[in-house]
């Protein structure tokens, strides 16, 4: 029983990491950065196109710090100031915000500073088809 378990948990995690190559599919919903900075470093050495699709909320927007990237025009993105997963209380951590900002064009980033949405921990949401205005390119 035991063994079962851990072979579905095994195929379940590598059918998400399939979803994702190339795209967000799989990882919309966020989570440590550790998750998300391998796949954009990752990216990043080899070039390859990567598209953010659907859903991408919160670590997901890390995605933006591909230089390879696309935004398809539909997908939704929600922005926050950074905080630590485990904190019930979502209080922001400037450090962990300024990892989020690095990965963002400063046209963004500016946008995002300027309303305060990266100060805060409700989220901000944009289309893909907003991000064209701060210099990202929206997939064909």
């Amino acid at each position: 029983m035991i063994k079962a378990l851990a072979v579905a948990v095994s195929l379940l995690v590598s059918a998400s990491v399939a979803m994702a190559a190339g795209s967000s599919t799989g990882m919309g919903g966020g989570g440590p950065f550790a998750d998300f900075d391998p796949i954009v470093a990752k990216y990043n050495a080899s070039g390859e196109e990567f598209r953010i699709v659907g859903y991408c909320r919160s670590s997901c927007t890390l995605f933006l710090g591909i230089r390879n990237v696309c935004v398809d025009r539909d997908a939704s993105l929600w922005f926050h100031a950074a905080r630590r997963m485990s904190d019930p209380l979502k209080t922001p951590v400037e450090s962990l915000t300024n990892h989020l900002r690095a990965n963002f064009k400063p046209a963004l980033v500016a946008y995002l500073d300027g309303h305060g949405y990266l100060r805060r921990s409700e989220y901000h949401t944009m289309t893909g088809a907003q991000m064209a205005q701060f210099g990202y390119r929206i997939c064909k």
